[in-house]
């Protein structure tokens, strides 16, 4: 039986410079997440409405975290990670529940 995991969007972040010299385009902060919004999963399924890229790269951890795994260095039930968009990527805190 998974536990539940918690996922909290922390931080949204924008590295302009990345954007300067590679993209073509003017962007924005991400806009799927706000600040301190939370979701919660079951550790198996994506939560409804969150973005299948920022799950792509979360779910890894959400499922260890969900099967009672930990990480070196780490509090125990607790994890932080992004999603992979290199020019605005979302900081998330992960927490069994």
């Amino acid at each position: 039986m998974n536990a539940d995991v918690k996922i909290t969007a922390l931080r949204r972040s924008l590295n302009q410079d990345f954007l300067e010299e590679y993209a073509d385009s003017i962007w924005v902060p991400c806009q799927m997440f706000e600040e301190g919004q939370e979701f919660l999963c079951d550790g198996i399924k994506m939560p409804e409405d969150f973005c299948s890229w920022a799950w792509a790269d979360l779910h890894q951890f959400v499922l260890t975290l969900a099967r009672g795994g930990t990480f070196v260095g780490v509090r125990p039930g607790l994890f932080v990670s992004n999603c992979t968009d290199g020019f605005r990527p979302v900081s998330f805190k992960l927490e069994r529940v």
